[in-house]
Formats: C-alpha cells, sequence, structure tokens
C-alpha cells in the first residue's frame, strides 16, 4: 500500500515505519526542548535562566543522535552532572515528592517525566538492535534527575513546601 507524502509535510521522517524509533526520539527530544524552553521564560533568577537555555541547546544536540551521530561532548555531560549535583546540594529534600508545587516546578515535573520517557524509548531502541552511545542514556537519565532538582529549587525560591510522598506500595 503506497503512503501519500503531503508536500506540506511537517517533517521528512513522519512516515518512518513503526519499528523505526528514530523519529519518535526525535520528536520527543523536541518536545523535551520545547517544554525546557518555555519553563526558562517563567524563571526570573537568570543565571537559572541561562542555565535553561544551554540545557535547551544541549537537548537540541542529542536530537539527531539515532539518525547520525552523537556530538554531546563528555565535558557537557560533566557540565549537566555538576549542575544534578549543585541542585542536590542545595536541596533539603530527599526522596519523593508529589509532583506540585508552583507553576515553574509544575513544569519541570513535567519535563522530568518527559525525560524518563525519553530514556524508555532509547532503551526499546537497544532492545529492537539499534546503537545508542552510553554517553546518550548518560544526558538522558541526567535530564530527569535535573529537571526533578529543579522543581525542588523552584518551589523552594517560591517558599512552597514540598509534599513528602510515601508509597504504600514501595518501601
Amino acid at each position: 500500500m503506497a503512503v501519500y507524502r503531503s508536500p506540506y509535510e511537517a517533517y521528512p521522517f513522519l512516515c518512518d515505519a513503526d519499528e523505526d524509533l528514530r523519529c519518535d526520539f526525535e520528536l520527543l527530544t523536541d518536545e523535551l526542548a520545547s517544554g525546557a524552553g518555555l519553563l526558562r521564560s517563567q524563571i526570573v533568577e537568570p543565571a537559572l535562566a541561562d542555565e535553561l537555555l544551554w540545557v535547551c541547546e544541549l537537548i537540541y544536540h542529542m536530537n539527531p543522535t539515532l539518525r547520525t551521530s552523537f556530538t554531546v561532548t563528555e565535558e557537557e555531560i560533566a557540565r549537566l552532572a555538576a549542575a544534578v549535583e549543585r541542585l542536590q546540594a542545595e536541596s533539603s529534600v530527599h526522596g519523593f515528592v508529589l509532583p506540585c508545587g508552583c507553576q515553574c516546578a509544575c513544569a519541570a515535573h513535567l519535563l522530568r517525566v518527559k525525560a524518563k520517557c525519553l530514556v524508555r524509548l532509547l532503551y526499546r531502541y537497544l532492545q529492537r538492535g539499534g546503537s545508542v552511545p552510553n554517553g546518550l542514556l548518560d544526558l538522558a537519565n541526567l535530564l530527569s534527575g535535573y529537571f526533578f532538582l529543579l522543581a525542588l529549587k523552584c518551589n523552594a525560591m517560591e517558599g512552597i513546601e514540598e509534599h513528602v510522598y510515601h508509597s504504600r506500595n514501595y518501601r
């Protein structure tokens, strides 16, 4: 069966086969970068806004990796890991919290989940025989941690107390 290809197609890989997850990865990184841009528009602290701009650009550097090559450097991954460590050191909260609080924190929590979806997609891609650089997995996992800790920081900057979550199922 021939598939109609619109002359107005928004992205040339949208008609890729179901089993080819590269376009899904690219769309998810695009969504993650767009969300980071939206969150940046809500951040009033200049240094944090600058950092989010850098993170947004980093996500776009991830975007074509499965189709081309991984161009994010070890130094950039180390810089993101250092940002995660800094945010962790600034936080007095450890463990699970409900994804609520100020608007910035809620946006950061949504980005945290999207980053986990990205990790999950990468593992599915690997399981289907694709090749994924270790650094790409590290970066995607770091992004989830970064956005979680950024949510905590946003709430702290607004003076909003976190609601610790205690699971009935996991102890």
